[in-house]
Formats: C-alpha cells, sequence, structure tokens
C-alpha cells in the first residue's frame, strides 16, 4: 500500500478483521493491524518562497535567534536534540469525520508532511515532571483516557489539556471490548464520554478500544455511534521502553503514522520515569529526521 498520502484505500469501520490483543498494558507490547484509512484531498504544505534571514547554527528555520535559543536550551535541559519544526496544520483536513453513521477506523493519517502523531493512552502515571516536560518541549500530544484510572486526580490532565492537549474516550475500565456484550460496550464508551465531558468541558471527539481489540467489529461500531465519538483510533507504532515496536517490517517511521504511547512510571517501566521514556519515544522520532504535529489538526469533525 502506497503509504504517502497518494492512492491510499478508503475503507470503513464495518469490516471484520479483528486485532490482536497486546502482550502488555494497552498495548505496548504489540500494536493494532493495519486499520482503515479516510480519503484525503490536502496537498502537501509548501515552504516558503522567502529564504530565512541568517541565524545562529541550530536554528530552525524561520525561528527568530532568541526563540531558538530558549527552544534548543529547553530541550537540552532534557538531554535531547530538537525535533524538526511540525508545518502549519492543512488547510484542507485530510481525515474527514462523517457526522452520522458508520464511524472509520485509521492508525494513520494520509498526508506527505514529514510528521507523526503521538498519542498516550490510560493515565495511570500522574508525573508532576511530565507536565513540566510538555511545558519546555511544546510537543503535542493526544490523550485517551480510562475513567476509573484517571479519576483519583482529573486535574493532573486538565495542567495537560491547558497546553492544548486534547482528550479522548478510553472506556471506564479498560476491559477486553470483543468479550463484552453489546450493552456493556455501549456503557463503557458512553460513560466515559459523559464524565469526561463533564471534567473537561468538551466531548471526546476519538475513541480508543483497549489492546485495539474489537475496533473493526459492528457490534463496537454501534456503541461509539450512540455515544458520541466520530472515528476510532488505533496506532501504527507503540512504544516501549528505550524503543518503538514497528508493524512495517522495515521498522522504520512513515508520514503520518499514530504513535501510542502510556501514561506509565517506573514500576512498569522497570525503573524508568515517564520522562525518560517519553525523552527516549522522542529521540526515536528525531533521528529518522520528523516531526510531532497535532493529530486534531489533521482532522476535519463534523459540524455539529
Amino acid at each position: 500500500m502506497n503509504r504517502h498520502g497518494r492512492g491510499r484505500t478508503t475503507v470503513y469501520a464495518a469490516g471484520a478483521l479483528a486485532l490482536l490483543a497486546a502482550a502488555t498494558g494497552c498495548g505496548s507490547g504489540g500494536g493494532a493491524a493495519s486499520a482503515a484509512l479516510v480519503p484525503s484531498t490536502a496537498a502537501r504544505s509548501t515552504a516558503p518562497t522567502a529564504a530565512p534571514p541568517a541565524q545562529p547554527a541550530g536554528t530552525p528555520p524561520g525561528a527568530s535567534p532568541t526563540a531558538a535559543a530558549g527552544d534548543a536550551a529547553a530541550w537540552a535541559k532534557w538531554h535531547l536534540t530538537p525535533l524538526p519544526p511540525a508545518p502549519p496544520a492543512p488547510a484542507d483536513k485530510p481525515v474527514k469525520l462523517p457526522r452520522t453513521g458508520p464511524v472509520p477506523v485509521f492508525s494513520e493519517v494520509p498526508t506527505n508532511d514529514k510528521v507523526v502523531f503521538v498519542t498516550i493512552d490510560d493515565g495511570a502515571e500522574k508525573d508532576p515532571r511530565f507536565v513540566e516536560m510538555l511545558t519546555d518541549l511544546k510537543v503535542p500530544v493526544s490523550m485517551f483516557l480510562t475513567r476509573d484510572i484517571v479519576k483519583d486526580d482529573y486535574g493532573y490532565f486538565k495542567r495537560l489539556q491547558a497546553l492544548g492537549n486534547r482528550i479522548h474516550n478510553h472506556t471506564v475500565d479498560h476491559p477486553q471490548m470483543s468479550r463484552q456484550t453489546p450493552e456493556k460496550q455501549k456503557s463503557e464508551i458512553c460513560d466515559d464520554q459523559a464524565a469526561l465531558t463533564q471534567q473537561y468541558g468538551t466531548p471526546p471527539l476519538l475513541f480508543r478500544p483497549p489492546y485495539g481489540d474489537g475496533a473493526h467489529t459492528p457490534a463496537l461500531n454501534t456503541a461509539v455511534q450512540q455515544c458520541g465519538p466520530r472515528a476510532v483510533v488505533l496506532w501504527r507504532e507503540s512504544m516501549q521502553i528505550h524503543d518503538m515496536q514497528y508493524q512495517a517490517t522495515d521498522k522504520k517511521l512513515r508520514p503520518g503514522d499514530i504513535v501510542l504511547a502510556h501514561f506509565r512510571g517506573p514500576k512498569d517501566l522497570k525503573g524508568e520515569t515517564m520522562t525518560e521514556m517519553f525523552g527516549e519515544l522522542l529521540a526515536r522520532i528525531q533521528e529518522q529526521g520528523f516531526a510531532v504535529a497535532r493529530l486534531e489538526d489533521y482532522i476535519e469533525a463534523p459540524a455539529a
């Protein structure tokens, strides 16, 4: 399949393909199967025609020397090399969500921009240093939260939300969805939707099933439609402790890939902290020359 935004096959979520459950946690031990994609008419963002003024070495194109120095210092604080800047959000969003009917399932965004999208699941680890890290680095993430895991400290995720990061639906208590009755699947999604909407002021637009399980089943698609989210989001890579697990056999990122990580701490990361794991994730992305863009900037939400 051409994974660079052109000629991608459009498939919607009523397919019968079942996803393998992850070996550990919410899927960090193994990714989801290749998911359906949404059509795109967006062209790749074009660079400015005017050359930027001379900058100190290491300054990102278009940035002021002062801002660049501040950014470099922030990354150095975390022992990291800055990522390339993300391009402007596309005016024509490549993922267009339907207002009604079956919801699409996707694990990548059709784009030629050399960007990936970072998503973080569950909410078990609430490390204040991670808020500091995202404040410093300004790397966008999308959060898929599980009500019974985050309800002891909703406020922690409000601090991350205040940085511009969106909150999405990840069920009430993280069950394997294909093993639940249709009624139970609905309650898992609808009750999480209600709680997250009440706490964070915005209804979650997206849903991720735990382990990616049941993502392509009619029962889950119906439950998602009934509860409010307008897409099921899977992933192409999942972050372990020091490296990513890839679905692609060449173990390389592709433009538009969605990357899965988790709110995890030393207990689950063999002594590593959330910030150390996230730093390793950013280093793997930087090594391959990718920027991190905001997933929601590439999605056109349906009109109310």
